[in-house]
């Protein structure tokens, strides 16, 4: 008898225990400050708080982990591009885990949604330009319209895609100066893509002889010159076209292709020193431009 009598009074006491353990943590719980009274009221808690950090903390952990299953299979290029995308769903799923956590926990989100809505349109009319390079670069990387190590011309400028930004995309130009592109630019507007189909381009060398040359003989020139210089591809073979008979001279094309299109200028340069030798050598003259002037003499009236 007497040892059910102690057992009882023990479990008494652990069920006192523990609700007043219970009863500690509710109450620390439900610390903070309280606005306004009832369901209209904001109550910022403890718990809450707690709440908010640990939804944002798993939230990142599933984010995280997502991120490494979808980007395994990737190359370091499609991976910098998915980081880009990944970082504004991340932005926006933290956004809704954030209201949804507040809503559960019993406060009333409506006029927090209200003023987003408002503040959404106001953003909107003054930085439309800047959601348009967001969702241009979202397009860029996603439909591959544009890759990293491309080489463009925008507005008159050549230039090789050293980065591509959710709001920006970067390149060098020939002149190792970088030049930074708004998105938007780049899905409005017509952009010339030297290298999108494959690296190997065709460039062109515009060349006049005197008229009286041997055309024949200025295009067998013109193809050692080609054959010679070792950026010039075997295959496929350069070749001449005889483009026009100019004011002043017979129009040539040396037609060549390469793979490094960046550095043309350079390449060019260099063959059209070949052919100022080798014309000189063998007696093909590059005429200057020649206008005739005729003189009419008038007669003087008496």
């Amino acid at each position: 008898m007497v040892q059910e009598e102690v057992e009882k009074v023990v479990d008494k006491i652990e069920e006192v225990v523990t609700e007043g353990i219970w009863e500690s943590i509710t109450d620390f719980l439900e610390m903070g400050f309280h606005f306004g009274k009832g369901e209209t009221g904001i109550h910022l808690t403890v718990g809450l708080i707690l709440a908010l950090l640990f939804s944002l903390f798993f939230a990142g952990f599933i984010l995280k982990w997502i991120y490494k299953i979808s980007t395994r299979n990737m190359d370091e290029i499609d991976k910098n591009k998915f980081a880009s995308i990944f970082k504004f769903i991340k932005y926006v799923t933290y956004i809704i885990v954030f209201f949804f956590i507040l809503s559960t926990s019993g406060i009333n989100i409506t006029p927090f949604l209200a003023a987003s809505a408002a503040l959404l349109v106001g953003l909107g009319l003054a930085l439309q330009d800047l959601f348009q390079d967001i969702i241009g670069g979202i397009f860029i990387i996603l439909d591959k319209s544009l890759l990293v190590g491309d080489i463009i011309e925008v507005e008159d400028k050549v230039g090789k895609v050293i980065e591509i930004k959710l709001r920006t995309t970067r390149a060098i130009t020939r002149d190792d100066k970088i030049i930074i592109i708004p998105n938007h630019i780049l899905i409005r507007n017509s952009i010339y893509n030297y290298t999108q189909n494959r690296k190997t381009t065709r460039e062109k060398i515009n060349i006049g002889v005197a008229y009286g040359s041997d055309t024949r003989k200025v295009e067998e020139l013109l193809l050692i010159c080609a054959s010679k210089h070792s950026s010039v591809l075997k295959n496929p073979k350069a070749f001449v076209t005889f483009e026009d008979f100019g004011d002043s001279a017979l129009i040539f094309h040396l037609n060549i292709f390469i793979n490094n299109s960046f550095r043309s200028p350079k390449m060019k340069s260099d063959i059209r020193f070949h052919i100022d030798e080798i014309f000189r050598q063998n007696n093909i003259t590059i005429p200057f431009p020649q206008r005739d002037v005729h003189f009419y003499p008038t007669t003087k009236e008496s």
